[in-house]
């Protein structure tokens, strides 16, 4: 484990002294402070995920035959629900903004379509704890949402923040997705990296990655015969995983039967994982990137790599999280653990719900 920063000698061990690693994927470097996670913490603790969420709420806009801000009601659906986001970012029909006339104050044009889509009927039911059917469902209606909007849109965004940690204002479960006019930052600079990977090495940057990790395995958390999670080499937040393609894929809508059955299956191992780690409903923002739709179709899009990113904030508990502020703000983002320890960590963790086994031995874990 302690090769995974490379050579340099003298005594370096990548778990005890600091030193960057380069994001090739955003162009950028991370500080690695392994040490730094040893420090005492007197600062603020978050509160915990309830654990009571009613399973069908009469107030929640996002429940079957619920009434929504806008007036509607929700038909009673039984699997996935797709609707237009009551209060969207972004609106189909935004006029063009005046030209300021100096190049120190652009403006251009933001159109789009932002929709919200329910995982499942059940409010108390999240990703990790429901079947491999409704998970199927899930990843079945990503691929057609990102199918429609992405016929004229030039980037469709599927997302989903959990937690309230992440901003989620709704604990039923559901994502957003949020097609735009234009290719947002993220999906510029991704473009920039891989197209540039390519011309230079001849093979997408992202599929020899995940060829690289699998080979290595000291940041693979979980895989099957379809797909591998890493902790990637370059990970920002504390544990951060990266989904990965086995084969060269573009989108979502690529993907075959089996290959959506399998990423079902990988999905519901991750965040089982996840959940198991500290013994709460963990939060995240995840999203999915792939090669850009709309007039980007017609296009050579073979340096793109479908690939799903996963930012978990949580540190060193339920209650304790990683923040982004001072030097990671005005300098460069640094990490305290190194992305190889959070990996084992994950990669030793049970894939058994600690809801769904046995009280006892949910305790024992706990007081372990």
């Amino acid at each position: 484990m302690e090769s995974a920063a490379g050579g340099g000698g003298g005594g370096f061990r990548a778990s005890e002294h600091q030193h960057s690693r380069y994001n090739p994927l955003r162009d950028e470097w991370v500080l690695v402070s392994a040490h730094r996670v040893k420090r005492p913490w007197q600062g603020q603790l978050e509160k915990p995920p309830p654990e009571d969420v009613p399973r069908w709420d009469p107030k929640n806009p996002l429940c079957p035959g619920a009434t929504r801000a806008n007036g509607e009601v929700n038909p009673h659906y039984e699997g996935t629900f797709v609707f237009p986001n009551d209060f969207p970012a972004l609106q189909p029909d935004a006029p063009e903004p005046d030209d300021s006339g100096h190049p120190l104050f652009q403006a251009a044009a933001a159109r789009g379509v932002c929709k919200v889509m329910c995982f499942h009927p059940h409010s108390d039911l999240t990703l990790p704890l429901m079947s491999l059917l409704e998970i199927r469902a899930v990843i079945d209606a990503w691929a057609e949402l990102e199918a429609e909007l992405g016929a004229s849109y030039p980037w469709v965004q599927i997302f989903e923040n959990k937690g309230a940690m992440m901003g989620c204002s709704n604990p039923h479960p559901h994502c957003q997705v949020w097609a735009s006019s234009f290719l947002p930052n993220e999906a510029r600079l991704e473009e920039r990296t891989q197209r540039q990977h390519h011309s230079q090495h001849g093979v997408p940057m992202l599929l020899e990655y995940a060829e690289q990790e699998a080979q290595r395995k000291e940041r693979l958390v979980v895989e099957n015969e379809d797909w591998l999670v890493v902790v990637p080499y370059w990970a920002t937040w504390p544990f951060q995983t990266l989904l990965l393609p086995r084969r060269h894929v573009l989108r979502l809508r690529d993907l075959c039967d089996s290959e959506r059955d399998s990423l079902a299956s990988i999905m519901r191992r991750l965040l089982i994982k996840y959940d198991n780690l500290f013994q709460v409903s963990f939060p995240y923002s995840m999203g999915w990137h792939g090669a850009p739709t709309g007039p980007h179709l017609q296009e050579d899009c073979g340096h793109w790599q479908l690939h799903a990113h996963y930012y978990p904030p949580l540190l060193r508990s339920a209650t304790v999280r990683k923040f982004m502020v001072g030097y990671e703000m005005l300098a460069q983002a640094q990490r305290d653990l190194t992305p190889e320890q959070a990996a084992e960590r994950l990669r030793a963790l049970p894939e058994v719900h600690y809801k769904l086994r046995p009280q006892e031995t949910v305790c024992g874990a706990a007081q372990a």
